[in-house]
C-alpha cells in the first residue's frame, strides 16, 4: 500500500489527518491538534514487538465478520487457545480462551502443536498436531469442529478425529485452502523410504477431515539451507495473488537455522501435479543478526484492516543461543510485518524486523526508492531487496527526528553539506509537508535539505519531495 499525502483522504481522514500521520505532532508544519497516528492506524500492520509473547507456530485468520482470530502453540504443548480482536494490534491484550485441553493419558495425551482456525461451510474447524501420551512422537494431524457462530465459545468444540493419511507415519502442520471451487489440505510428513525428517504434501479434501485424493509430494529437503540440524520441510502456508499460488514452508532445525522457502504455481495449473510447482533456489526469510531476530518461520498470512495490505505472520526468537533442546525453549514469539511485492507480482519478504516504530519507504517524485548500499544512500528503481529501502523516523523530545535504517538499526542518516551517508549518529531532521509527500531538512540549518539527484542522495537548498509508503 502506498501512503501519499497528495491524496485528499486516507482511510477516511482528511489531508490534515494524513499530515499528522506523516509528521510528529511537534514537527514544523504538522497539525498540532491531532496526535500522531500509529502505523497500525495508517495501514493496519502494528510494529509492536512481539505481537504476542511465547506463542509459536502462529495463525491469524482473515478478518471474519469484523474480527481477527489468533491461535498458536503454547510452551506447555497441552492445549488449544484462541483470542479475537477487531484489529491486529488488539490481539496483543485480547482475552485468551482455552477451547480444548489434551487428556491426561491415551491416544491424544501427547504434544499439541500448530493449531489453525478455519471457517468452512458455515462451521469452524481447528487443524492441529497431536500425539499419543504413551508415544509422544506418534504425531498425527487432528481436527476439531464447532457449529457455533462464536469460535471463542469452548462449549461448541468437539473432536472430529484424526485425518487418515496415506501412511501411518510422523505427520504435522496441516493447513487448508480453497481454490477455484476445490478445498485442499497441505501438511508435512515423513514418507516411508525417504531419508528425511519431513516433506510437504498436498491432497484435495472430500470434507474438512477426509482426503479425496492421494497425496502428492511437493517438496522434500535437499538444498543446504533445508538440512541444517534436521532435514525438514514443514509448516506450509498458502497465499493466492497475482495469478499465482504461493506456498511458503519452513526448513531445517527450529533454532537459528530455521528459515522459510517458497513454492510457486500458476493459478491455472493442476495443483495436484508436482510439476506445477517451482521451488525458489534460496530461502526467502532467514535469521538476521543485525535486527536480532533468529529462527523466523512457521508463518501464515492475513490481510490488514485496510483490506488490501498483506501481512506476514511468523514466529522468531530475540536471542540466538539456546540452552537445551530448542523444542522446549518457550520464547518463539508471534510477530507480524508488512509483506511487500515485486513489480512482477511475486512476494518480497525482506528481513524479520527489529524493535521500533512505523517503517517507511521513501520514494522521490522522480520515481524509485531510497536505499542504502553499504553506508551510501542512492535511489534505485524497485530494488529486489526491500530491507535496504526500509527506514524509521525516530522522534526526539525536542520535536526533531533521526532517520534509522531498519535492516542496519545501529546506523542512521548523517547529513553534511554535500554528503549523506549512514553512520553511528544520526543528524536531527524535520519533515516538512509538501504536495505529494514531504521534504526533509536538517534541524540545525533550514536551508539544507535531502535531494535525490542523478541516482544518489545529496543535499541542496530545495528539497526533493519524498512520498512515504
Amino acid at each position: 500500500m502506498s501512503f501519499s499525502i497528495k491524496r485528499r483522504t486516507l482511510f477516511g481522514v482528511t489531508a490534515a489527518g494524513a499530515l499528522a500521520a506523516a509528521l510528529p505532532a511537534a514537527a514544523e508544519g504538522a497539525p498540532h491538534a491531532d496526535p500522531v497516528r500509529s502505523d497500525a492506524e495508517i495501514y493496519g500492520v502494528p510494529t509492536t514487538q512481539p505481537l504476542i509473547s511465547q506463542r509459536a507456530d502462529p495463525f491469524i485468520s482473515q478478518r471474519i465478520n469484523g474480527r481477527y482470530y489468533f491461535t498458536g502453540s503454547v510452551p506447555e504443548y497441552d492445549r488449544i487457545v484462541l483470542r479475537g480482536s477487531s484489529t491486529l494490534a488488539g490481539l496483543t491484550d485480547a482475552t485468551e480462551v482455552t477451547i480444548w485441553t489434551r487428556p491426561s493419558s491415551g491416544a491424544m495425551g501427547g504434544f499439541v502443536w500448530a493449531p489453525e482456525l478455519h471457517r468452512i461451510g458455515g462451521k469452524w474447524y481447528v487443524y492441529f498436531t497431536n500425539s499419543n501420551a504413551n508415544d509422544i512422537w506418534h504425531i498425527r494431524p487432528f481436527v476439531l469442529e464447532s457449529a457455533l457462530d462464536d469460535p471463542l465459545d469452548p462449549s461448541g468444540w468437539t473432536v472430529k478425529g484424526e485425518i487418515a493419511l496415506e501412511w501411518d507415519s510422523f505427520a504435522l502442520d496441516a493447513t487448508v485452502f480453497a481454490h477455484r471451487g476445490r478445498q485442499y489440505l497441505v501438511w508435512a510428513q515423513s514418507e516411508p523410504e525417504i531419508a528425511v525428517n519431513s516433506s510437504v504434501y498436498i491432497a484435495e479434501l472430500a470434507n474438512p477431515w477426509t482426503l479425496k485424493t492421494k497425496p502428492v509430494r511437493l517438496t522434500t529437503p535437499t538444498k543446504s539451507w533445508e538440512i541444517q540440524g534436521y532435514k525438514v520441510n514443514e509448516g506450509p502456508a498458502v497465499l493466492i495473488r497475482n495469478g499465482r499460488v504461493f506456498m511458503t514452508f519452513s526448513a531445517s532445525a527450529t533454532d537459528a537455522n530455521y528459515c522459510m522457502g517458497l513454492l510457486t504455481a500458476d493459478a491455472d495449473a493442476n495443483l495436484l501435479e508436482r510439476s506445477s510447482w517451482v521451488k525458489s533456489d534460496d530461502p526467502v526469510f532467514v535469521s538476521n543478526d543485525d535486527t536480532e531476530r533468529w529462527g523466523p518461520g512457521h508463518n501464515q498470512f492475513t490481510v490488514a484492516e485496510d483490506g488490501k495490505t498483506d501481512v506476514l505472520v511468523y514466529h522468531a526468537r530475540d536471542y540466538k543461543a539456546i540452552t537445551g533442546d530448542p523444542l522446549y525453549d518457550p520464547n518463539r514469539h508471534t510477530r507480524v510485518q508488512k509483506l511487500y511485492w515485486h513489480p512482477d507480482g511475486t512476494p518480497l519478504f525482506g528481513v524479520p524486523v527489529g524493535d521500533g516504530g512505523p517503517i517507511v519507504r521513501l520514494s522521490p517524485s522522480s520515481g524509485g526508492f531510497v536505499r542504502h548500499a553499504g553506508t551510501a544512500l542512492e535511489v534505485a528503481p524497485a530494488p529486489r531487496d526491500v530491507a535496504t529501502t526500509q527506514f524509521r523516523f525516530v522522534a526526539a523530545d525536542d520535536g526533531t527526528e533521526t532517520i534509522q535504517s531498519v535492516d542496519k538499526p545501529s546506523l542512521f542518516v548523517q547529513i553534511t553539506d554535500g554528503s549523506v551517508v549512514l553512520g553511528a549518529t544520526g543528524t536531527p531532521v524535520k519533515r516538512i509537508p509538501a504536495k505529494g509527500g514531504v521534504t526533509v531538512r536538517t534541524a540545525a540549518d533550514p536551508a539544507l535539505h535531502l535531494v535525490a539527484k542523478a541516482g544518489v542522495i545529496t543535499t541542496g537548498k530545495t528539497g526533493t519531495v519524498f512520498g512515504l509508503s
